[in-house]
């Protein structure tokens, strides 16, 4: 497809949920195919879990989510479940953090969701957490979560993110993740 001259171009990342892990596996080069034949221009993944940065001139982040969805349903014959922020927005929630990432034996995370009654619902929780072995905070549209390493899946609020209701509205993702979309 030719460039868009003239158009503004967005740069995106598209973080999807559930791939290469479940049974759920996904070529990379594959990955990247799927979205440049979308239309989307400098398409790179990021790593194997499914991040993919892509620039578009279109600006409906919704319309953006639903498209890529559809295709990466009927193209590799799996649910997806895909959240779409623009670069400036992961930016911005990375320069929110509010615990301290480099904090030794603990894992930095942020999850996903745009359903603010999801992060309300998940928020709930947060008193009920031990902090010897995690923590939580609200941001826009996200949720900042540290739990101590080794703890990931075994804690109070990773099992509580890995209910099947809650696919298809969240998605999880180190720190460290989002610094390399933003290289």
């Amino acid at each position: 497809m030719p460039p868009h001259y003239g158009l503004s171009m967005t740069r995106y990342a598209a973080l999807l949920r559930g791939i290469n892990v479940g049974g759920i596996n996904i070529k990379m080069a594959d990955l990247r195919s799927t979205f440049a034949e979308l239309g989307f221009e400098n398409v790179k993944t990021v790593l194997a879990s499914g991040n993919v940065l892509f620039d578009s001139d279109r600006d409906d982040v919704p319309a953006l989510k639903s498209e890529i969805e559809s295709v990466l349903r009927a193209d590799f014959h799996y649910e997806a479940w895909v959240f779409v922020l623009d670069l400036d927005t992961i930016r911005k929630i990375v320069e929110d953090y509010p615990f301290d990432p480099e904090r030794e034996g603990w894992h930095p995370y942020v999850l996903v969701t745009p359903d603010p009654e999801v992060l309300d619902t998940l928020l709930r929780i947060r008193d009920d957490l031990d902090p010897e072995v995690e923590r939580v905070q609200a941001g826009n549209g996200v949720l900042y979560w540290e739990v101590e390493r080794g703890m990931t899946l075994k804690s109070k609020f990773g099992k509580s993110t890995g209910t099947p209701k809650l696919k298809a509205f969240t998605t999880t993702r180190n720190l460290r993740t989002l610094h390399k979309l933003l290289k």
